[in-house]
């Protein structure tokens, strides 16, 4: 729901009743990923999409429903046929598993809050139930910064258990699902939550001011981070050379590692291949908690940067978590060339995914996204039924879910 933050927000403090639908599990290969909704409110004004063509037409008819006197949540499942598979937008044979409730804003102030939050920017995580007892089917529970759940009424110990699970899916940054229960110590019912997030945009801190850098850091705007470039001469590191650079930092790179905020996410670049200023450097960024370390270089600078920085007592285990020479063999020879090289390794490594042609694979092209803690991903086979005409999408709707120096002269500091 999060994907039109700014619309439902206008609409919660407007105060105006709305039905949406969310794609709450993608079975198979499908355009938008779990968490994608679509809103209708009382005149028919739709916002946002969650696969396009016929599908479009039919979760349409579904929110006019519910708003319109069946305020029950309703569920349906959408697979395709082989003939009509691109009027539906499900071309990989993908299978959407939707939920449609009936939202009224007057009731629920907490979703107001969470829904400014993200449309602000800032960060804000909203829980809903998507599985699991009938009175609480569709329930939303929005994390306060305190990190208390507001919203639909669980006990104690389950509103403990999602509130725990939101702030784990937070800090990741990612949309998931995650199935609680059954253990009468911390969730006596059993029931699924998707919750939707709504994070900062993830770092990309690039050390080294050269043209590389230049080139990665639009790169990495493109891609949505917020992108910083640190080094320390400030006759390179100006806003003019970097435009694309959310942030440009005179320091030297290690003392401005030291002292920055990094998480799961955050990649780091290291572009300066000189061993005076990377051996300090990467000793720092190897012991922390990040996403991404790559460095730059030679393989003969390689193995030397890899001795000295086992010298230096970093073990084989961090070692092995470095990227290094950057990037992908996409035989890359220009600035910009290389910044693709080095996306595309961040984004397979981010992934997990083989960084292989897509034509010597096989299987689903758009996989389930990683995720933090326990998720349930598929629906039941079941749950989607074939027209036998074999045309349009299928559907079903139902009340219940299923189950030193440096070449400028400048003094290198010591690490």
């Amino acid at each position: 729901m999060l994907n039109i933050a700014d619309t439902l927000h206008r609409w919660c403090r407007e105060h105006r009743p709305f039905a949406l639908a969310t794609v709450v599990n993608v079975t198979g290969s499908a355009p938008l990923p779990a968490g994608t909704s679509v809103a209708v409110d009382e005149e028919g004004t739709a916002v946002g999409s969650i696969s396009g063509g016929c599908v479009e037409a039919a979760v349409y008819e579904l929110c006019r429903q519910v708003l319109h006197g069946q305020e029950v949540p309703q569920r349906a499942w959408f697979g395709y046929s082989d003939e009509d598979a691109f009027a539906v937008g499900l071309t990989c044979g993908g299978e959407l598993d939707v939920l449609v409730q009936r939202i009224d804003p007057a009731t629920q102030p907490y979703l107001t809050t969470a829904l400014a939050a993200a449309a602000g920017g800032r960060v804000a995580a909203v829980a809903q139930v998507v599985d699991g007892p009938a009175n609480l089917l569709g329930g939303l529970l929005a994390l306060n910064g305190d990190g208390r759940l507001s919203g639909t009424g669980l006990d104690a110990d389950t509103s403990r258990a999602v509130a725990k699970q939101a702030a784990v899916l937070l800090r990741g940054g990612r949309t998931a699902r995650s199935t609680l229960g059954s253990d009468a110590a911390t969730c006596p019912e059993r029931l699924t939550v998707l919750v939707h997030v709504a994070a900062t945009r993830p770092r990309l801190l690039i050390f080294g001011a050269v043209d590389f850098a230049a080139a990665l850091s639009q790169a990495g705007r493109l891609l949505g981070y917020h992108v910083t470039v640190c080094d320390a001469r400030p006759v390179f590191a100006t806003p003019a050379r970097f435009p694309h650079a959310d942030e440009i930092v005179v320091e030297w790179p290690h003392r401005y590692l030291e002292q920055t905020a990094v998480d799961a996410r955050t990649a780091i670049c290291v572009l300066t291949h000189d061993a005076k200023i990377d051996i300090p450097l990467l000793r720092q960024a190897l012991t922390l908690p990040v996403g991404y370390v790559g460095a730059m270089g030679s393989r003969r600078t390689h193995d030397e940067r890899l001795r000295l920085l086992e010298e230096a007592g970093i073990t084989a285990e961090q070692l092995a978590a470095l990227h290094s020479p950057i990037g992908l063999d996409l035989g890359a020879r220009t600035p910009a060339e290389t910044a693709v090289s080095i996306t595309a390794e961040i984004i397979a490594h981010t992934n997990s995914a083989s960084g292989l042609p897509l034509s010597q694979l096989t299987g689903p092209i758009h996989r389930p996204a990683p995720h933090h803690g326990p998720s349930s991903r598929h629906a039941p086979k079941d749950a989607v039924t074939s027209t036998s005409a074999g045309r349009g999408p299928t559907s079903r709707t139902a009340n219940r879910p299923p189950k030193d120096s440096d070449a400028t002269g400048i003094a290198v500091p010591s690490a």
